[in-house]
């Protein structure tokens, strides 16, 4: 196999484990939240954090590099449209990500202390639970126009 099928073979799993993982934690927090079983939701929240480190992270600094890199290996520019409207839609996802993980890491922070100190979550906490979400839908729905770009090639 040469570099730059390595490269597109990589660049396409690492897409599906970034989706992949983003939806899978979504769900289950999402999920978890109706519930409303503390013990629950400090353990998925605690786990959803740990996927996001160790799978979606990796992957959402090796997507733009190795795009990069096999947009250059084929003569295309960032200017092409469907490389243009993709990159603009990845930063989309990420402008939603970036505080994601942040609400992530407070809800996971949040839910521990609470647990551990046997009272209920606080209103607060739903508060950062609904912005969590709210974000999730933007990001979800960029994401799954950028797969549909890498596929055609156009838009």
């Amino acid at each position: 196999m040469n570099t730059y099928l390595l490269v597109k073979w990589l660049h396409i799993l690492s897409s599906v484990l970034m989706v992949g993982t983003g939806f899978g934690t979504a769900f289950y927090l999402f999920f978890i939240h109706r519930t409303k079983n503390l013990e629950a939701i400090a353990e998925v929240s605690r786990l959803v954090v740990r996927a996001d480190t160790w799978f979606t992270t990796p992957t959402v600094i090796f997507q733009p590099l190795s795009g990069l890199w096999l947009m250059h290996q084929t003569g295309l520019t960032p200017t092409t449209g469907w490389i243009l409207v993709s990159l603009a839609l990845f930063a989309l996802a990420g402008v939603c990500w970036l505080p994601v993980v942040w609400l992530q890491l407070k809800l996971r922070d949040i839910a521990r202390q609470c647990r551990d100190a046997g009272q209920p979550l606080p209103e607060h906490y739903w508060r950062k639970a609904r912005i969590w979400e709210w974000l999730g839908y933007p990001a979800f729905l960029a994401v799954t126009i950028i797969f549909f770009l890498m596929v055609n090639k156009s838009f």
